[in-house]
């Protein structure tokens, strides 16, 4: 039987939050012949690859940037689906039957806000409303995909920031996502750290600003404060079939 599942994780100095993360993530998991965890790194500089290793994944390497290195995880995935994941986010049980159960090729989760202010119910209520109405997701949401669509959609766009709505921009023109109720649990650290009110001025004005077409490392120096080092690579390689597959993974007969 093929394995259903791949959860890739792009990390970066991610270590204060990455062992709780992998353990939660683990112990949700019945049968690894189901689900494999592909941790990608991308160069921390922190003890995130030690502890990585402390668990039961794969731990790999790519140039950083968390489009290019959710697309290396998904070179090595060898799961039906692929569901990309944040480190601060945490799934919610039953998240692999909702998946198998949606009706469709590509999708995401409702998400909730870690942080107790009524303001964040506000923030995780618009995210979810706006996603529904306009088939974009946000990483927050945990995105999934048939391996074989992911492929044909060449997988994210290398750009430093944004490659999210990208991707679903793209999807959506193939097909609607399956906006699932089950939610997942997402820190409010950049909330809580940056201010509330401010944080979502910035998220919006950032958001407008892609749409209108502002050049997304443009962006990415706006959000983090820095310069995305992030190389001339493209996107996902094409699919390649696998002995006993055809190249949309499908089983030869």
């Amino acid at each position: 039987m093929p394995m259903r599942f791949s959860i890739v994780i792009p990390v970066l100095d991610e270590a204060a939050r990455l062992d709780h993360a992998l353990r939660d993530l683990v112990a949700g998991i019945d049968r690894f012949s189901d689900c494999e965890i592909i941790v990608c790194d991308g160069g921390s500089r922190d003890d995130s690859r030690r502890i990585a290793r402390n668990h039961p994944v794969q731990l790999i390497e790519s140039p950083p940037g968390r489009a290019l290195q959710m697309n290396a995880g998904a070179e090595r995935a060898l799961g039906e689906w692929l569901l990309f994941l944040h480190a601060d986010t945490r799934l919610p049980t039953g998240w692999m039957e909702a998946i198998e159960g949606c009706g469709a090729d590509w999708g995401r989760f409702d998400v909730r806000l870690s942080g107790s202010h009524p303001m964040l119910r506000v923030v995780e209520t618009t995210m979810n409303a706006r996603s529904r109405l306009s088939g974009i997701a946000t990483g927050d949401q945990a995105l999934f995909f048939r391996r074989r669509f992911f492929r044909e959609l060449g997988g994210y766009p290398a750009i430093p920031l944004m490659e999210d709505i990208a991707i679903s921009k793209t999807a959506k023109t193939r097909g609607a996502p399956a906006c699932l109720r089950q939610r997942v649990v997402t820190s409010s650290r950049r909330w809580e750290k940056q201010g509330r009110l401010r944080t979502i001025l910035l998220m919006w004005r950032l958001r407008l600003a892609y749409w209108l077409g502002a050049d997304p490392e443009r962006l990415h120096r706006t959000y983090y404060g820095r310069t995305p080092r992030l190389p001339a690579a493209t996107v996902c390689p094409p699919a390649r079939s696998r002995p006993g597959e055809d190249a949309a993974g499908r089983g030869n007969r």
